[in-house]
């Protein structure tokens, strides 16, 4: 027994000695990693070495850690030697609202990662109202060649989520697409192109669509080019899909310049620098070498990093010429001025200068939409998002006449709708340029741009007379409307432009004729037909609210039958985003028709 006890107390004493050994290393051992920079320049506290014979998944230690930490104390935190070189720069003060914030999932996707997705900004878009024409017979619009949008929902869509609503505007989707219209005669800046259908979504309704086609310049043929790359290279653009990508995207657009263009380089993060002073396109490989030397830290201070980028194209303004900035940024700004409006206010003020200002989106998680399609509006430039290489390719080469040379500027459209023949309308998409009546003929309102080789489509959805409407006529009104015999006229457009480099504005008046609608819409041309898929595809994705018991589908079976030739493959792409968002919203993965 005397023996037996002994051994019991001594194999407790090893025991108790192993944890205690245990415990000191758990204490006294940690990595050591650079302290974390950002907005408060604070450190946040290394975390422990994961303790021996932890064999826990990450998630189940984050788990545990938020639980001790609770939001405030940070003794414990992310696990450095995992994550990503964005996730080590996060601050103090975004670490602690991680740990305040309830638990995630973590199946899907990373903790920091999926936290940070929350963090994306976008505008807030209230859906075009179905208008009577007895009340509203006018509808006027800036037009709108940016293409953010499809790329932005692509990405979204891609990487396994839906998006957000207010992510989806619809004109964007329409517009990312090039469409087989005519180019204009007789010296013209533009052809305008109209054609009307019956609605997919409701047989009741007739599509109007409007085409406009820009006057295409080679590339050979452009005006001398003044451009500044403004590069974001703060911590947040530390991920692949940012700053490396970024990088790669410009090189793009540099192999393209010729001698006569000259390029500036421009970085912001906590402070701003001239990287590159204008240098002529003959240097291609100088231009490269200051882009390979980017690197990401820092905070966001972007309104600095506008104002010198602003200065640097006027210190070498070419008149004649092209000269724009293209601001390439998350657009989290977050030193300095960083209030929405006077970011606006700023570029609306400098475009006076005869410079442009464009945006090149890049990143996720906290990726600032808002600011940079309506900074690229105010700019007077337009605003893509580079989700690939790929799309870089697609706006920095293949679209690069459009993209640098405009060939008119503040262009309106405004349609008159005769209410003898057409009693509800509305405008699908183009919620965010919409304008007053008045607006059409003051000059010194600001209106979109339209760029060498561009289309832009707008589409109407028109409930004729003798149609079922959707809002109920007036009890006191009248049947029929004076002052108007034009018994064959369905409407009146009017539209207004200005030269690249004039102050004055030029108006355009067509007819439309109620005639010229086609009875069914499988008779439609092929490119109002693939148009229609696409802007019901955004309708759908913003929730169907127009677009009756259409499905994916039937989205699909448009687009498919109206894929046409399709150079570089971006229909047959749309076809798979269809098919993905129809995973996504029913949880099955079936295909569609089409699917390439």
């Amino acid at each position: 027994m005397n023996s037996l006890l002994k051994t019991i107390m001594l194999s407790s004493l090893l025991l108790l000695a192993a944890c205690n050994s245990q415990n000191q290393n758990q204490a006294t051992t940690e990595p050591n990693f650079p302290p974390v920079t950002g907005i408060d320049q604070q450190a946040v506290p290394a975390q422990p070495a994961k303790a021996a014979g932890d064999n826990r998944s990450e998630p189940a230690r984050l788990k545990e850690e938020r639980t001790v930490a609770g939001g405030i104390t940070l003794n414990k935190t992310l696990d450095r030697a995992t994550a990503s070189p964005a996730e080590k720069k996060m601050n103090l003060g975004e670490v602690r609202e991680m740990y305040a914030a309830p638990a995630a999932p973590m199946a899907s996707m990373p903790y920091m990662q999926q936290a940070r997705e929350e963090r994306e900004q976008y505008g807030t878009i209230v859906e075009n109202p179905i208008k009577l024409v007895s009340e509203a017979p006018v509808s006027t619009f800036s037009i709108d060649v940016d293409t953010g949008s499809y790329s932005n929902v692509r990405r979204m869509l891609n990487e396994g989520r839906l998006p957000p609503a207010d992510a989806v505007r619809v004109e964007e989707m329409i517009n990312y697409f090039p469409y087989a219209y005519a180019l204009p005669k007789d010296n013209a800046p533009f052809a305008v192109h109209t054609e009307m259908a019956p609605a997919p979504w409701n047989s009741n309704h007739t599509l109007l669509r409007i085409g406009i086609k820009g006057q295409d310049i080679a590339k050979t043929s452009l005006p001398p080019s003044n451009l500044v790359f403004l590069v974001d290279v703060s911590g947040s653009m530390d991920a692949p899909k940012s700053l490396p990508l970024l990088k790669s995207a410009l090189k793009f657009l540099v192999n393209q310049l010729r001698p006569q263009d000259r390029v500036s380089l421009v970085t912001y993060a906590s402070g701003t620098q001239v990287v590159l002073e204008p240098t002529s396109g003959a240097h291609k490989s100088r231009i490269i070498a200051a882009l390979d030397n980017l690197r990401a830290g820092g905070s966001t201070s972007g309104a600095a990093g506008i104002a010198l980028a602003y200065s640097m194209a006027e210190q070498s303004y070419i008149k004649g010429g092209i000269n724009r900035i293209f601001l390439a940024t998350d657009g989290d700004f977050n030193v300095g001025v960083t209030n929405f409006d006077e970011l606006k206010n700023m570029a609306e003020e400098k475009r006076k200068s005869g410079v442009s200002l464009s945006t090149l989106g890049f990143g996720m998680g906290n990726y600032n939409e808002k600011l940079m399609e309506q900074l690229a509006d105010a700019g007077n430039g337009n605003y893509s998002y580079i989700d690939t290489l790929n799309e870089g390719q697609k706006v920095l080469v293949d679209e690069m006449t459009s993209t640098l040379a405009t060939i008119a500027k503040d262009v309106k459209i405004q349609i008159e709708f005769n209410p003898n023949v057409v009693s509800e309308y509305r405008l699908v998409g183009y919620e965010n340029r919409m304008l007053k009546r008045e607006d059409f003929n003051n000059d010194k309102v600001d209106a979109g741009e339209v760029g060498a080789g561009h289309t832009v489509t707008a589409i109407y959805e028109l409930t004729l007379k003798g149609q079922t409407g959707s809002v109920d006529p007036l009890r006191y009104g009248s049947e029929k409307v004076s002052g108007s015999n034009k018994s064959g006229e369905l409407a009146f457009l009017r539209l207004r432009y200005k030269a690249s480099d004039g102050d004055v504005s030029k108006l355009m008046e067509w007819p439309l004729q109620r005639q010229d609608a086609k009875p069914a819409f499988d008779q439609a041309s092929t490119e109002f037909r693939f148009a229609t898929a696409v802007a019901a595809f955004g309708q759908q994705l913003r929730g169907g609210k127009h677009t009756g018991e259409m499905g994916y589908d039937d989205i699909a079976k448009i687009a498919a039958e109206a894929r046409g030739a399709d150079a570089y493959g971006y229909r047959g792409e749309f076809l798979r985003l269809v098919r993905l968002a129809q995973a996504l919203s029913t949880g099955k993965a079936g295909g569609v028709v089409g699917e390439p």
